[in-house]
């Protein structure tokens, strides 16, 4: 017996968002963050610093090191695209920006899989919106596109794909072919040999990128979700009469990837286990309340009216498949020790999860949210204008001097661009919050519109008013500028204890030739990271070399190096 289905919608609620709105949208907030921008620590500069050494060939292609370093997450796939990007860069290019391309593609990949993902799975029969009885209810295509445009409003609205989104790391990568995946698995009734492509292109990505456990576990889910569905529309039915076969051939596929990343040895789990303690549960919360707002109080709220079909003994596709996937990134979480960078791949899921919420919001809860959405990002957009305002003008007074001793040493600067771009931005915030409180014809998405303008807008502010600002305090820039003036004439330099980020940021962008530290000293430089104390390692011998300086980093005081001249050189 089917249960009652909580979505009503009219026809009139299923028009579709403007494409060149959406479009602009996308777009805004793909750039952004991509062009101009320094590699941050840590993580990101440090990915750069190995597809550095892949592109000049001084690692091997299947080992990927950088100063004998080995990268924390076994992954191939990212570190290979960031090193044919280098290999593919134009002369008159940057390679830290050009090495950018191809992320910027794969977080495109991560939007689009998610708006394809969600609009089929709002076409599965079990999600359609209740029959009128003299008509008038939503076409199943409208509204399964009106519900596609809230899941895509849902996934940018996200607080925590902004600055991971945006980085050149594996995470990026997982987040791309992991959406890759879910768009496969919940198309494979109506597009069987497409599906199946994309699924094990998702499925070998998501692996090569450092996740094939997620992987494999999203994909067994999805496997399992379509062989005991129940499809009652003959259409999707008659395209798909072998659903044993196309398990079949995708478990064929699961196997040989668990085979292939036996062979490069990327099956490697660091399990750590969450303490039972408040303030390990406090952080876990904390992380989850903020990295996947707004998306997890919606998804709440869909699993909640829709449970009779989500708990139903016959499978519902629209509800069962996201689930599988924030379960499985969820368990990823728990376990990992970079908890917000295994939550990221939850995003896409509990974005659709999101818009299968909007049918069925009641209009004063729809109105809390506007309300909510507006007063919190208006006020976070004034916060970043008043502070740049006084980063330029010393006025006012209170946050200048925050600014100054938060990052000390900090020059402003002006950029035309930067501030025209930041203009049009709060200028379409305003237009859209007037469009927002006005009077129109109701529309599913038109809770989220808020929400994914602003979070767009703030982070357009931050990577043009902020950006020099973040530059300084988020970089390693700063601390290699003051390295080099004290190291004339700089010749190669060994290193001793250096983290793969620091070690990354002097070979980029402090164009020094990095060697680890041998027994034997043959570079005239030494820099090394210094003890728990501040001391000099023990491995550092005084007879063979002097401290010349012991720097930090300005904004960061833990953040330092050390720097020893060889005693001959010193002669």
């Amino acid at each position: 017996m089917n249960q009652p289905n909580p979505a009503i919608v009219a026809q009139a609620a299923a028009r579709r968002l403007p494409r060149g709105a959406l479009l602009l949208l996308c777009l805004a907030y793909v750039l952004t963050g991509f062009i101009g921008r320094d590699a941050w620590k840590s993580a990101d500069i440090a990915a750069l610093g190995f597809m550095a050494e892949l592109a000049q060939g001084s690692a091997a292609w299947l080992h990927p090191t950088l100063t004998g370093l080995t990268p924390d997450n076994p992954s191939l796939l990212p570190y290979w695209l960031g090193a044919w990007a280098m290999q593919w860069c134009p002369p008159w290019i940057a390679p830290d920006f050009w090495v950018r391309l191809p992320f910027a593609l794969l977080l495109a990949l991560g939007l689009a899989a998610t708006w394809y993902g969600c609009y089929y799975l709002a076409r599965s029969p079990r999600a359609q919106p209740v029959t009128f009885a003299f008509g008038g209810e939503a076409l199943p295509k409208d509204y399964a596109r009106a519900m596609a445009d809230g899941a895509l409003l849902a996934l940018i609205a996200c607080l925590g794909l902004a600055q991971i989104g945006h980085e050149t790391t594996p995470e990026l990568a997982q987040l791309g072919f992991s959406a890759l995946l879910f768009f496969a698995l919940a198309t494979l009734h109506y597009r069987p040999l497409a599906s199946m492509a994309c699924a094990c292109l998702g499925l070998l990505g998501l692996s090569l990128s450092g996740a094939p456990t997620v992987a494999l576990l999203y994909l067994a889910g999805g496997m399992l979700i379509h062989l005991l569905e129940r499809n009652s529309d003959a259409e999707t039915e008659e395209k798909d009469p072998h659903k044993t076969l196309t398990v079949a051939l995708l478990l064929g596929s699961a196997m040989a990837c668990a085979w292939l990343c036996a062979r490069l040895d990327l099956w490697r789990w660091k399990v750590e286990i969450p303490k039972a303690t408040w303030s390990e549960l406090n952080g876990i919360m904390q992380l989850l309340v903020w990295f996947t707002w707004p998306a997890w109080p919606l998804a709440l709220w869909t699993t909640w009216r829709w449970r009779r079909q989500l708990f139903s003994q016959h499978i519902s596709r629209h509800l069962a498949l996201p689930v599988w996937f924030v379960l499985v990134t969820l368990g990823s979480m728990l376990t990992s020790n970079s908890p917000d960078r295994s939550l990221l791949l939850a995003l896409p899921a509990m974005a659709s999860l999101a818009a299968f919420a909007l049918p069925t919001l009641k209009r004063q809860v729809a109105a809390l949210i506007d309300w909510f959405t507006l007063i919190f990002f208006s006020g976070c957009g004034l916060t970043i204008w008043v502070v740049w305002i006084a980063m330029q003008t010393g006025y006012p007074s209170q946050p200048a001097a925050n600014v100054e001793r938060l990052a000390p040493g900090f020059v402003p600067l002006f950029s035309t661009l930067a501030f025209v771009v930041a203009i049009v931005a709060t200028l379409v915030w305003a237009w859209l919050v007037q469009w927002r409180v006005g009077r129109h014809r109701a529309a599913i998405w038109k809770s989220l519109v808020l929400p994914a303008g602003g979070a767009t807008l703030c982070w357009m502010l931050l990577m043009t008013l902020w950006l020099p600002l973040l530059n300084y305090t988020q970089s390693y820039n700063a601390l290699v500028a003051h390295t080099l003036e004290r190291m004339q004439p700089a010749g190669c330099v060994e290193t001793l204890g250096l983290s793969p980020a620091k070690a990354a940021a002097f070979q980029i962008y402090g164009k020094l030739e990095l060697k680890p530290m041998q027994a034997r000293a043959t570079c005239p430089w030494l820099i090394a990271e210094p003890g728990e104390d501040m001391s000099a390692p023990n491995q550092v011998d005084a007879a063979q070399w002097s401290l010349l300086a012991h720097l930090h980093h300005p904004a960061e005081g833990n953040e330092s190096v050390l720097i020893f001249r060889r005693q001959s050189a010193s002669l």
